[in-house]
């Protein structure tokens, strides 16, 4: 899977960027970036409290090629992860999403800058992942597949789900 290309790239990341050094040790976050950066491949990357995670959202944010944004559930966490709340970026209600009733994506329009991001959107990373419910997923789904129209889980964006064991 880690080609020579791309692990050259790495370590030389690693080397001139400080707040990804610890990560050329770790095997495991070497293949995340791997598999993110060169795959459509979703992604659930879990660890306990230390583990790199949050170092690896940085240096993903700060290097990575693609076009991404990055949500959470609550204030706080979009705060921690210099992201946006998950309801804000998808313009969805408080309310439980039903499939198939008339809420969230389908009752509010997106702008067009918002269409344009939305559509140029390579990786959708969601960070403390352990916190969003299922239907909120499920909104995503609907609104991605809305809104970039495709057939295809998420509209075809792949995802980076982030969070604690």
């Amino acid at each position: 899977m880690c080609g020579e290309h791309t692990l050259a790239k790495f370590r030389y990341l690693c080397s001139v960027n400080s707040s990804i050094g610890d990560m050329q040790t770790n095997q495991e976050l070497r293949t995340a970036w791997d598999f993110v950066e060169h795959t459509g491949v979703s992604i659930f990357l879990t660890g306990k409290a230390g583990t790199g995670k949050t170092t690896f959202l940085r240096a993903l944010k700060e290097h990575s090629a693609k076009t991404m944004i990055v949500v959470a559930p609550t204030g706080v966490a979009a705060v921690n992860a210099a992201g946006v709340t998950i309801h804000s970026f998808f313009q969805l209600p408080l309310s439980p999403f039903v499939p198939g009733a008339r809420q969230g994506a389908d009752r509010y329009g997106f702008s067009k800058d918002k269409l344009r991001i939305v559509r140029a959107l390579d990786l959708l990373v969601i960070d403390e992942i352990s916190m969003v419910r299922a239907d909120l997923l499920d909104a995503i789904d609907a609104a991605l597949r809305k809104y970039r129209r495709s057939p295809l889980p998420f509209g075809g964006v792949q995802l980076l789900m982030i969070g604690d064991l």
